[in-house]
């Protein structure tokens, strides 16, 4: 469990009373924030839905991606924290070169010209070296030939951890380790499989246009079928038989109609739902613009 100072403690113990969280909870979000800078957070805390993340402006991921009550709650919460964070002494203070500290890593390795930190993972390059803190352990790396130029952790996942190099993209995994625990090895997810369930079941036009099919293929037979009754009467019974079938057929009409247009509308709703939630995962960089396109895509010729 994260060290807080006194005020640390008091203060989370409010925040967890006021939103009915518990204190592990509301540390375990506090941590997610302070690694983030206090303008972002990674998080994965069943309390509140699993993995997600939250960044400061409006931008909040939650597991129950369409549970808008949870968007807030963690919205509001993590805003409530990064404002403490930003005006009180929460974390002990902890000399550098300390697990724990700002200046984590080994004090031999000089400062470093880049450094970054999401969920509980931290890094922190210097020549031939990439140091990695995760849940307060730490780890040196031999980067061998590799000149780093950006280091990105997968979306949604607490270990996984690749940089690009002149080499292209490669796992800190796949590098020499000098000092510590090696990072876990993971599988890599696709956030585009989460919206395929509800892709599904959407009805599509397809589906809508034979049901049109069908309804009118009633109407028409039973069209035939009174002009066939029609051909043996009089005149004036052809003219009240006119209007009742009319006023039947109307009937039928509006009858048929309205269950498809509401169809129709749903399936819209969900699909424009699901667009929306698609782009959101392609501005956090978890779709890559091919996945999101191809995505986007195929959701709006269903409409």
């Amino acid at each position: 469990m994260q060290k807080l100072t006194n005020v640390g403690e008091n203060l989370v113990n409010d925040i967890a009373s006021r939103y009915g969280l518990s204190h592990g909870a509301v540390t375990h979000m506090l941590v997610a924030v302070n690694n983030g800078g206090g303008s972002m957070a990674q998080f994965n805390c069943p309390e509140l839905g699993g993995s997600g993340q939250w960044m400061r402006g409006g931008m909040t991921m939650v597991g129950d991606m369409f549970n808008n009550g949870l968007k807030t709650t963690v919205d509001n919460l993590c805003n409530e924290l990064a404002n403490i964070l930003s005006n009180n002494q929460i974390f002990p203070v902890i000399p550098a070169g300390t697990p724990g500290s700002n200046q984590w890593w080994p004090s031999n390795l000089g400062n470093p010209f880049s450094s970054g930190a999401q969920n509980n993972i931290r890094y922190a390059v210097f020549p031939n070296r990439l140091a990695v803190e995760l849940n307060g352990q730490v780890s040196v790396y031999d980067t061998l030939d590799h000149n780093i130029g950006g280091v990105s952790q997968q979306q949604g996942n607490n270990t996984s951890l690749t940089f690009n190099s002149q080499w292209g993209t490669i796992n800190v995994s796949s590098l020499p380790l000098i000092t510590g625990q090696p990072l876990p090895v993971v599988a890599k997810t696709n956030f585009a499989d989460v919206a395929a369930p509800a892709m599904n079941n959407m009805p599509t036009n397809n589906n809508l246009s034979n049901n049109s099919l069908n309804n009118n293929n009633g109407l028409n037979s039973s069209a035939n079928n009174s002009s066939s009754q029609q051909q043996s009467t009089n005149g004036n019974l052809d003219n009240n038989y006119s209007a009742n079938t009319n006023g039947i057929n109307n009937d039928n009409n509006s009858h048929n109609k309205q269950p498809i247009d509401q169809k129709d509308q749903k399936s819209i709703t969900q699909t424009l739902d699901i667009i929306e939630k698609l782009a959101q995962l392609h501005e956090m960089g978890a779709l890559t613009d091919d996945e999101y396109n191809t995505k986007k895509s195929d959701l709006l010729s269903r409409i």
